[in-house]
């Protein structure tokens, strides 16, 4: 039977684990991903929008995003907005869709890359132990059984050990594709 203070640890822990990930597809391994421009911020019809709220975004090839506007009068602010967004993308507008050629990627900023992936797992680590910080200090305020309470704890390092290992196995995944060329 599962305890409510576990599930609430999962939860909270696969969030965790969620969101680092979701950072990670953000990090541009070379290969295009619409990913890597959906929440470029556009100014359409007097505010600003994600570009993925008025555009559709593609990727044709692996070096290439195309970007189709709702409204073609948006193409200059979509190209603006790209370009406000400082991604070291060079929008080129071509009839009623814009091409982003991806550039390629030097040595020294694949290892940026990768650093940044470091840095983001480790926050999503340090996330993780937090969760189980105060979910341990949860189990001691609930004055639990003691076999209950030791058995949870166990189930807690359980699940924060899958967390971590989760975020490392993706860890190392991202570090192949930034430096595979």
């Amino acid at each position: 039977m599962s305890h409510p203070i576990l599930n609430d640890a999962q939860a909270r822990m696969k969030k965790a684990v969620d969101h680092t990930l979701h950072e990670f597809s953000s990090i541009h391994t070379g290969k295009a991903t619409p990913a890597m421009v959906e929440t470029v911020m556009v100014e359409a019809y007097g505010s600003m929008q994600p570009l993925k709220q008025c555009a559709a975004i593609s990727t044709p090839d692996a070096r290439l995003i195309q970007i189709q506007p709702w409204d073609t009068s948006l193409i200059k602010s979509i190209i603006s907005g790209i370009q406000a967004a400082n991604l070291g993308f060079n929008p080129v507008p071509d009839g009623k869709v814009i091409r982003i050629p991806l550039p390629d990627m030097s040595r020294e900023r694949r290892q940026e890359f990768v650093k940044n992936a470091h840095r983001l797992a480790e926050e999503g680590r340090v996330h993780v132990r937090n969760v189980r910080r105060d979910v341990l200090e949860a189990v001691k305020k609930a004055k639990l059984p003691e076999d209950e309470a030791k058995r949870l704890e166990k189930d807690i390092q359980t699940v924060t050990d899958k967390s971590i290992a989760e975020i490392n196995s993706h860890l190392a995944h991202k570090e192949k594709d930034l430096l595979t060329v």
